[in-house]
């Protein structure tokens, strides 16, 4: 029985270094960004207090109160946040794989322009053509592929549905 108690003594510590560790990656983070991961305001205060100190034993007493806050904080929502901005997200990878693909085969082919067109209401027909335009000039003459990156910023944001913002870069 003793034995159990020392198990669940260490688990239990385990999971609050854990947090800690989870806070402290929320310290790399903007404010903007920290707002839209819905965390409470007394540990969005925390975090940006602890990127205003200098001090190392000030520092350290932070990153404690840190780790307290997050005591009372759900972790799922915060770490599926973070490994969507890492990249770490195996559904958001595989979106991100089948988009390139499309990009590759619009620039490719008119019939998959057609497709696309067929398939997706909402999308600005456009400036779709106009990069494909563009990118295909840009591949014969050899040129940066910026209508390239651009087409696919267009896709990436027709199918995510959100905005293309700088913040979710700061990760």
């Amino acid at each position: 029985m003793n034995e159990e108690e020392l198990v669940s003594k260490t688990q239990i510590k385990k999971e609050m270094d854990d947090r800690q560790d989870l806070g402290m990656q929320l310290t790399k983070l903007s404010a903007d960004v920290l707002k839209k991961i819905g965390l409470d305001e007394d540990l969005i205060e925390a975090v940006i207090f602890y990127k205003k100190i200098n001090s190392n034993g000030a520092l350290k007493r932070q990153a404690q109160y840190i780790g307290r806050l997050m005591r009372d904080t759900d972790p799922e929502p915060i770490q599926a946040y973070l490994n969507k901005l890492k990249g770490d997200n195996s559904e958001h990878n595989a979106l991100m794989q089948r988009l390139e693909l499309l990009r590759e085969r619009l620039v490719d082919s008119d019939e998959a322009l057609t497709k696309l067109l067929n398939e997706q209401s909402g999308i600005d027909i456009g400036t779709v053509r106009t990069l494909i335009r563009n990118a295909r000039k840009e591949k014969e003459q050899n040129k940066p592929p910026k209508a390239y990156r651009e087409l696919f910023q267009v896709l990436k944001q027709h199918y995510m549905g959100d905005k293309p913002s700088t913040d979710d870069a700061e990760a």
